[in-house]
């Protein structure tokens, strides 16, 4: 079984290949951008055709959110015509296309997790485009399942616990927004839940469960909350307050809560998935 990466150097791409000498039985593509510019058609040709993937993971996105607000043209290209062009080469080589997406989609003014089933509505650049490119999945290649998950981390890339380390290294205080509710998801926990997910699709292609799904760890919190136990766990002292939304103004407006209600992927899969708090330890 071959299944092809997009942006492998983010990371869920990172995560993958770290899980990946696990899987004997896949034959991982890792793709960077370098190698695949998935903004580019010609080339998607190019790759599908010289690897003949049957199973793709579009993990390449434009994810700097606040950037993203006075880079929208970059975004737009990544995130829509990218997944546009990402699912169009699936289809010419009947590949099914797993394509990850966001809690960004929603305002986040809801009160209880979302469902699939629930509005989006994203309020900034970033989380309109990777709503865009859900809608351009869904218009053009029947073989796809959208994992819309959220707050990534991992050991690998950019990301909030990365950047709480380095500030303790750095400051003696810390500010945290703590009115900002949702949950924090292990990159390598959804790298193995694809995984998961490849094995349960290859073995019944007669009844594929296409469609739309919520994946995060289990639990929800502030970013508060979140770095308080990144601090706990890593036995790191420091003077951490507590601050609201208002006091940390930035170009995009987050959701204020965007918890994801995990009930349709593990009843369909029969998913266990761990707390957040569980991962960082």
């Amino acid at each position: 079984m071959v299944v092809l990466v997009t942006g492998s150097s983010g990371q869920l791409g990172q995560s993958l290949q770290h899980i990946a000498p696990n899987h004997k039985a896949i034959q991982f593509v890792f793709c960077t951008s370098s190698d695949l510019n998935i903004t580019d058609i010609a080339q998607c040709h190019a790759v599908f055709k010289q690897y003949q993937p049957n199973y793709c993971i579009n993990a390449a996105a434009y994810t700097a959110v606040d950037k993203a607000e006075s880079e929208p043209e970059k975004a737009y290209a990544i995130n829509v015509t990218g997944a546009k062009n990402i699912a169009e080469v699936c289809k010419a080589y009947n590949t099914v296309l797993f394509h990850i997406s966001t809690d960004f989609v929603f305002d986040g003014t809801q009160k209880s997790p979302y469902t699939e089933e629930d509005l989006p509505n994203p309020t900034g650049v970033y989380g309109k485009t990777k709503l865009e490119g859900e809608k351009a999945v869904q218009q053009t290649w029947e073989k796809h399942y959208i994992l819309r998950t959220s707050w990534v981390y991992s050991q690998f890339g950019h990301n909030f616990m990365k950047t709480m380390l380095r500030l303790a290294s750095e400051r003696d205080t810390i500010s945290v927004v703590n009115n900002q509710i949702g949950t924090p998801t292990h990159a390598v926990d959804l790298a193995n839940t694809l995984v998961q997910l490849i094995a349960v699709d290859n073995q019944q292609p007669t009844t594929p469960n296409f469609g739309i799904y919520n994946f995060s760890n289990e639990g929800q919190c502030s970013w508060y909350d979140f770095a308080k136990k990144i601090f706990e766990v890593n036995n790191i002292q420091i003077d951490l307050k507590a601050i609201p939304t208002s006091s940390f103004p930035t170009p995009a407006q987050r959701p204020a809560f965007s918890v994801l209600d995990k009930s349709k992927i593990k009843n369909t899969f029969g998913l266990s998935i761990k707390n957040w708090e569980a991962c960082l330890v």
